[in-house]
């Protein structure tokens, strides 16, 4: 398929992506009056710190997911008036989940060293559209000029689903009208919440399905952690108002203790 744009330079994209690429203009100083709470954000928010002028989309889950380059956010969002700002200390608490992709059926995109096309759908799946003719009749006259190009490094931020051999696989539309937002895109659910107090976790023992996120909080005074009786996973010190999330996705029962007292606690991931 014959792609019939004007390329932005390789170097040019990688250039914008190492700084995330999310740049608002000059940066502004924000008053403090201006800054929300940690506990202020909800899942859908948009939000940056003080002194990076990187946005991130705020999830579900409880994690921050990175917008790769401006084309990604654009295929989203129209501009940046709803982003909130919080202090950079607590932008350092807010855990990176991974990256967004494109907004399924807004634009095709195809990578440096590679001629083919995708279309995006749901779940950041890319789908090959095997001829200019199904292009054409998916996207239009004017296909050719709705095509992006993604650094090879992205790439992987996508997964690979079937092939488009005829345009009555694929509905834009319906893409974008089923595509409601980011957290509908990935699936991103609220995390399921463990206080930790001065006086152990509540609730100690907690049952959940399979890919759920679990948010440890110290809402205690002193320091606390949650810490896999085996080793094998960890929050570390959480000072007072501390969070840290975690996501369990095999089935099992996961045993904890707090390093700093004698608390315990138990999952059962279903």
């Amino acid at each position: 398929m014959t792609k019939r744009l004007v390329l932005i330079s390789t170097s040019t994209l990688l250039a914008v992506a190492s700084m995330m690429v999310m740049l608002l203009g000059s940066i502004e100083s924000a008053s403090a009056a201006t800054l929300i709470k940690l506990s202020d954000l909800k899942g859908g928010d948009l939000v940056r710190g003080v002194s990076y002028s990187a946005v991130y989309y705020y999830g579900a889950d409880g994690f921050r997911y990175v917008f790769p380059n401006d084309k990604t956010f654009f295929t989203w969002y129209s501009n940046f008036d709803s982003v909130k700002w919080v202090s950079d200390a607590d932008m350092t608490k807010i855990q990176i989940g991974g990256n967004v992709t494109y907004k399924p059926g807004a634009k095709m995109i195809k990578i440096n060293s590679d001629p083919t096309v995708y279309a995006i759908s749901a779940g950041g799946y890319m789908r090959a559209i095997k001829s200019e003719a199904v292009a054409k009749a998916l996207y239009g006259s004017n296909w050719n000029k709705q095509i992006d190009d993604i650094p090879d490094g992205f790439f992987s931020n996508y997964k690979m689903g079937g092939s488009l051999d005829d345009a009555s696989m694929f509905s834009v539309s319906g893409e974008k009208t089923s595509a409601v937002s980011i957290d509908t895109d990935k699936s991103l659910k609220a995390a399921t919440l463990v206080t930790i107090s001065d006086s152990g976790y509540s609730p100690a023992s907690i049952t959940i399905k399979a890919g759920t996120a679990v948010k440890f909080l110290n809402s205690g005074a002193a320091k606390h952690s949650a810490s896999d009786d085996n080793g094998d996973w960890g929050t570390g010190t959480l000072n007072a108002g501390d969070r840290f999330s975690r996501y369990f996705k095999t089935s099992g029962i996961y045993q904890y203790h707090d390093t700093y007292g004698t608390a315990k606690g138990t999952i059962v991931v279903e």
